[in-house]
């Protein structure tokens, strides 16, 4: 059963859970969804607002639910399910099924995918959606490592509605 709580009560490290733990960014709608893993993010306060934003490359499946669905979600893990995760940035959902073959179990709270196996989700709506551009890096060389096929992040604001455990 899904407990929720608010923003203010959790006590994790955001450099933790995003860059350490890795998440689950998904988006979408019962029968037609899919899930990334990613390890770029952040979480703050912007415009008044409790945000996380994610970043998602143009050539990715889960763009395409990004960008028609309005809520979004990040959902960590514990260790023990890194292999799943792996899976679920190194695999395609255009190409397999990777919810069969994750052994994820999806569950839709208020139109938010969220998974059974997940110790924390955050559930967020979209705020801002922008993309990255070459000509905007002040380090020409973070740009040169980390886009070399200029394949740009598009990024994706949400405001956190809640917090699912």
């Amino acid at each position: 059963m899904a407990k929720f709580i608010e923003c203010r009560d959790l006590k994790e490290n955001p450099f933790d859970l995003i860059g350490n733990d890795w998440a689950l960014l998904g988006a979408g709608e019962p029968g037609n969804f899919n899930m990334m893993t990613v390890s770029w993010g952040q979480m703050g306060v912007l415009w008044n607002k409790n945000v996380a934003t994610a970043y998602v490359r143009p050539q990715r499946h889960t763009k395409k639910f990004m960008d028609e669905n309005e809520i979004f979600t990040l959902s960590f893990f514990s260790e023990e399910q890194r292999d799943l995760l792996k899976l679920c940035g190194s695999k395609s959902g255009r190409d397999m099924d990777k919810m069969h073959l994750s052994g994820l179990t999806p569950r839709f709270y208020d139109g938010a995918l969220c998974f059974d196996q997940a110790r924390l989700t955050l559930v967020c709506k979209k705020l801002y959606v922008g993309r990255l551009a070459e000509e905007n890096f002040l380090d020409p060389e973070i740009a040169r490592r980390n886009y070399p096929g200029k394949d740009y992040h598009t990024v994706y604001i949400g405001e956190i509605l809640r917090a699912v455990k």
